[in-house]
């Protein structure tokens, strides 16, 4: 493992230290350096051009740098919006480099993908330099570098080709493009990369400054859509604003998270590509911003969740998939690319995901009550729709009584998951509901009947009595935060006796300082070496459980702690270290929406 360079400079920042700016299409990570060092083009599961995140030396990145002194760096948003502001700071003068991917209206059919870097100096006058080094096809196509002529250079590699325009001069050495400018107090420079010719009034210092104004507009309109005005309304709307990110317009999928294969364990295998739409993921999110008000948003996910029932699982027989492109196909096969290192030395570096073909019969849970949430509080469910759901419901009750790998995609042998049970209990019960509450047709007493006997199977195979805890797995005695959710999807009362008893067992042994394993990995039983991070969903999870439990003051400090955890941007990765590193894929969709959860639900039980 190797963390610097010659010069002891950090050879990979830490994960927390980033940034992310996006166009509904794809998105792009900037470091506190002033590094664009992770994007892929012209789709978040495309390959990337800018990989230095996971390999510092081969994987390409877009630096901008302060030239001269000693220079700090700090980053922050424009207000309700997600365009970036790094400052570089220095005894000489302060720049800032403002990063974006324009966005001038909503379903715009003339959008064109590009990332504008604008330099602006602020106070004294400074020198900035930058560095344009691609690595197309991770780093595994070769590219050329053409000079259109001193302020324009096209870069092909692979399949793509991409267009770099500036209003300062541009000059290209062994197909890098570098540029150093000296800029006093309101001069500016600026650098636009995109997929298309990029025309010269773009790159005009006022026409840059209008399409950044554009831009924050946008993002203010999306989010003057919000209707939560609690007490945590700046880390609610940061972490609205990350999960619309993660959404892709065209077709209305959202996926996971915009990397892959950042490492849940420093130098372990826990290294998985989340450029993916989880059913479960997604369920969650628009729950989350079904919560805001966002009902466009989920509207447009139902009506992408619509096609792929059309679909169906080709591989095995399934009416879904656990997880799709978001074109709707099945993700590639999981495989790591051999020749990049990886964030500090942890391999594999894998593309493709292997657990697009396993069974998670959670996920019907987890969808049909986000449907039911959709039909409760959205526009409604619609006939076909309904009648889609209701084949769904015909398979699942011939198939739920069966071992999966469920909600942790463990890479062991299928096992009988009481959360799977739990969520197919779910998947009836909401059914019914909907049934009932819209007069729609369906076979409820088969639902009935089924639902009551995985209830009943959950209370006697699902409890043991000796830890006095709901477990894993009917085969074990091991605990499982996913079982936080109990009272949540309303299974159990939250002063149920085996619920308090489980949440007591669950702060035991998975709780530390409110930050929450998702089980104990300690054993490989998963089927995967090493250990892991705390799971951020989890504890918001917690916090949520604490919520309904009446344990009101314990939620709001368990909460709070966890706000300490997001990075200087509010934004979280999947998981958080035991000494409070950031861990896993970043941004992670997951956690964000559950922090949505646990924010609205605290907020309402503390009232005004």
């Amino acid at each position: 493992m190797v963390d610097v360079s010659d010069d002891d400079t950090p050879r990979y920042l830490p994960i927390a230290d980033h940034g992310v700016i996006g166009d509904l299409r794809t998105a792009a990570l900037v470091g506190i350096s002033g590094s664009i060092d992770w994007f892929c083009c012209p789709r978040f599961d495309s390959p990337s051009v800018f990989g230095s995140l996971l390999d510092a030396d081969g994987g390409g990145s877009w630096d901008v740098s302060m030239v001269d002194g000693l220079v700090s760096t700090k980053q922050f948003y424009l207000p309700d919006s997600n365009v970036l502001v790094t400052r570089f700071m220095s005894e000489d003068g302060v720049a800032e480099v403002q990063d974006l991917m324009p966005l001038a209206k909503p379903k715009d059919p003339d959008h064109r993908t590009r990332i504008i870097r604008r330099i602006e100096c602020v106070r004294g006058r400074v020198r900035m330099a930058m560095r344009l080094h691609p690595a197309f096809d991770y780093g595994r196509a070769a590219h050329t570098t053409s000079v259109v002529d001193d302020t324009h250079v096209t870069l092909s590699g692979g399949d793509l080709t991409l267009h770099l325009a500036s209003d300062v001069p541009l000059e290209v050495s062994d197909d890098v493009v570098t540029a150093r400018v000296r800029l006093g107090v309101g001069e500016a420079a600026t650098f636009s990369l995109g997929v298309d010719e990029i025309p010269d009034d773009e790159i005009d210092s006022d026409s840059s400054e209008h399409i950044i104004h554009a831009t924050v507009r946008f993002w203010q309109s999306w989010l003057g859509q919000s209707n939560y005005r609690g007490r945590w309304r700046e880390m609610v709307h940061r972490s609205a604003l990350a999960l619309k990110l993660m959404t892709h317009e065209p077709t209305g999928a959202i996926v996971a998270s915009v990397t892959t294969a950042l490492p849940e364990e420093i130098g372990g295998e826990r290294n998985w590509d989340y450029r993916y739409v989880w059913i479960r993921d997604a369920a969650f999110s628009l729950y989350g911003l079904l919560r805001l008000g966002f009902n466009d948003e989920a509207a447009a996910f139902m009506g992408w969740l619509t096609r792929r029932f059309s679909d169906g699982d080709t591989d095995g027989g399934r009416p879904l998939r656990l997880m799709y492109t978001i074109d709707g196909e099945s993700p590639p096969q999981e495989k790591p690319l051999d020749h990049w290192e990886g964030y500090r030395g942890s391999r594999p570096v894998n593309v493709g995901n292997e657990a697009s073909n396993q069974l998670q019969l959670d996920i019907y849970g987890e969808l049909i009550d986000s449907v039911y949430l959709f039909n409760k509080y959205g526009a409604g469910i619609s006939w076909n729709s309904w009648h889609e759901l209701c084949g769904v419901l015909d398979w699942l009750t011939d198939n739920w009584d069966q071992p999966d790998e469920s909600i942790w995609e463990v890479r062991s042998e299928s096992q009988n998951f009481v959360y799977s049970r739990l969520m197919c209990w779910v998947a009836f019960e909401r059914m019914i509901r909907m049934s009932r509450q819209r007069g729609l047709p369906g076979d409820v007493g088969t639902w009935m009947k089924t639902r009551d006997a995985i209830f009943d199977q959950i209370m006697q195979k699902g409890w043991d009595a000796d830890r006095e805890s709901f477990t894993q797995t009917f085969e074990s005695d091991r605990l499982d935060a996913s079982l936080l959710l109990v009272p949540a999807v309303k299974l159990l009362s939250p002063t149920d006796p085996r619920f308090l008893s489980t949440l007591k067992a669950i702060e035991e042994q998975l709780v530390s300082d409110s930050l929450v394993f998702r089980y104990d990995s300690s054993d490989h039983d998963d089927g995967l070496s090493g250990t892991e991070g705390t799971f951020s969903l989890c504890s918001f999870w917690y916090v949520e459980a604490l919520t309904r439990v009446g344990r009101r003051p314990d939620a709001r400090l368990a909460m709070e702690k966890m706000f300490t955890h997001a990075n200087h941007l509010g934004l979280y990765a999947e998981q958080v270290g035991l000494t409070g590193e950031q861990l896993g894929n970043f941004p992670q969709a997951f956690t964000h929406l559950a922090l949505i959860s646990a924010a609205y639900n605290l907020d309402r039980e503390l009232g005004d």
